[in-house]
């Protein structure tokens, strides 16, 4: 009954998957509880202070420390600094992993880029850009491209000859090649290399945000932590970089699936099909109510941007600042998606109110 508990790289069933993972949440939440509990805890609350305090702590950043504020500091620091490293790394990557001449100039200096010590060129990025917004973006996007270029350039190599030698049996032109062999051959495993080398960001954020004094949560952190000495408060905020990057990580699973679904096609091979589907469409069905939710919101807070019909207070604005442009661009991004899925949706309906009459 249990030998599936242990068998050597074993599926779980999405029920098997849930139950453990909340049983190891809880087993977790119940180490922390004793080992500090009681006046002598086994470890110091001036180390690790009690699930209890550190919760608690919460209204306290909230009411008093902004934590509002410095979280939608850092989702925008964060999220320009991806948008920015994927609009550079990935020409970059293609143009060297594609073309002899510029692999052979520049693919070994990108390599020995990876290990530049970041925390070492501060002073390099405060001369290039200030101490304001511009010098945390392209920090972060710095820190991921070092990783991401030499990747892209990997993935290239990587594809498999037989697909170019069909393309080119049927006449295609390098255009024509790239587009329909190394653009989705390449994205498809980069997904998942994205997904790991995007949360790099959030391993130099502290570093980013100690510069000038603007906020986010790693500015917060350090000020209540080192200057405070509230560990209470510190692990409160590390708890969210972790539920950040949880959903973070769910959500490039879910774009995954989403427009590589062929990646996925061989998994659960054997079973069932509406048993292995089931947790795959509830998930699909709380994005997509998640994200009409989120868009609704977006387009109520830009037109307060322009109307002000919460009484002069600009969300939007106030939370985000210099980074708010990310923040329009990826919503027009994603209700350009979403029209495109409703309109492909009627075609579709269409056709196949069509089809029957054919015969």
């Amino acid at each position: 009954m249990t030998s599936w508990m242990f068998k050597l790289q074993g599926p779980l069933k999405d029920l098997q998957r849930v139950t453990l993972g909340v049983t190891g949440l809880l087993f977790t939440l119940l180490v922390w509880y004793l080992v500090t509990l009681g006046e002598d805890p086994v470890i110091e609350s001036g180390i690790l202070s009690s699930p209890t305090k550190t919760f608690s702590s919460y209204g306290a950043l909230i009411s008093d420390n902004k934590l509002v504020k410095n979280l939608c500091m850092s989702l925008g620091f964060n999220l320009s600094g991806y948008v920015k490293a994927l609009m550079l790394s990935l020409p970059i990557g293609f143009i060297i992993g594609l073309y002899p001449i510029f692999k052979g100039l520049f693919q070994d200096q990108v390599i020995a880029f990876r290990f530049v010590p970041l925390t070492a060129v501060t002073s390099i990025f405060i001369a290039s850009f200030g101490i304001g917004t511009g010098i945390k973006v392209n920090f972060l996007a710095f820190g991921i491209m070092i990783y991401l270029i030499p990747v892209i350039v990997q993935r290239i190599i990587e594809v498999q000859d037989v697909y170019l030698k069909t393309v080119y049996t049927l006449g295609a032109t390098d255009w024509q090649t790239i587009k329909t062999v190394y653009i989705p051959s390449v994205l498809s495993k980069l997904s998942d290399d994205i997904r790991v080398l995007t949360a790099i960001s959030w391993t130099y954020i502290i570093v980013a945000e100690q510069i000038g004094d603007q906020g986010g949560l790693g500015a917060l952190i350090y000020r209540v932590g080192q200057r405070m000495g509230r560990p209470d408060k510190t692990i409160a905020i590390l708890l969210i970089f972790m539920l950040i990057g949880f959903i973070q990580d769910r959500f490039f699973v879910y774009l995954d699936r989403k427009f590589f679904p062929h990646k996925f096609q061989n998994k659960n091979k054997y079973a069932k099909k509406e048993e292995s589907n089931l947790w795959d469409n509830i998930t699909s069905y709380m994005w997509t109510v998640f994200t009409w939710a989120l868009v609704a919101i977006y387009l109520c807070l830009t037109a307060n941007e322009y109307f002000g019909f919460l009484g002069g207070i600009k969300p939007l604005s106030y939370l985000f600042e210099d980074t708010v442009w990310v923040i329009h661009i990826i919503a027009l991004v994603t209700i350009g998606y979403l029209i495109y899925c409703v309109f492909k949706s009627n075609t579709n309906r269409t056709k196949q109110v069509k089809t029957p009459t054919d015969d």
